[in-house]
């Protein structure tokens, strides 16, 4: 079992930059894939990013690519969602979950892929 709580969320200008935190309690965070999903009001939740358990392998949607960074620290059981640039259309709840499967060195971006999720946390980007 895996708790997850994220935090950081906030209202920001465009052009400006949030760092989420997702803290992990209750299992060994190291074992698990991470990753970012964001829903905004209207729409289906969708994949921002994603790093493996040893943080070597990330994988981050194209919309996202070149202003977001993900980051982990396993002896903190915390992930981290840096986010730089911010747009309007960034505008979402995030949430970060953890997959259902460990022990695999990889990223996933698949929300079946993931097991655990947080219960999110708000992003809003002004214009």
């Amino acid at each position: 079992q895996v708790r997850l709580v994220e935090s950081g969320g906030g209202l920001v200008q465009a052009g400006g930059s949030l760092r989420l935190s997702c803290a992990a309690s209750g299992s060994i965070f190291g074992n698990y894939a991470m990753g970012w999903f964001r829903q905004a009001p209207g729409k289906e939740r969708e994949f921002v990013v994603s790093i493996s358990w040893s943080g070597t392998s990330t994988y981050y949607a194209d919309s996202v690519k070149g202003r977001f960074t993900i980051s982990r620290d396993n002896a903190k059981n915390t992930v981290y969602l840096q986010m730089n640039s911010l747009k309007p259309e960034d505008t979402a709840v995030y949430s970060c979950a953890a997959a259902r499967t460990t022990y695999i060195d990889r990223y996933y971006t698949r929300e079946y892929e993931y097991r655990y999720w947080g219960q999110g946390t708000q992003v809003t980007v002004s214009s």
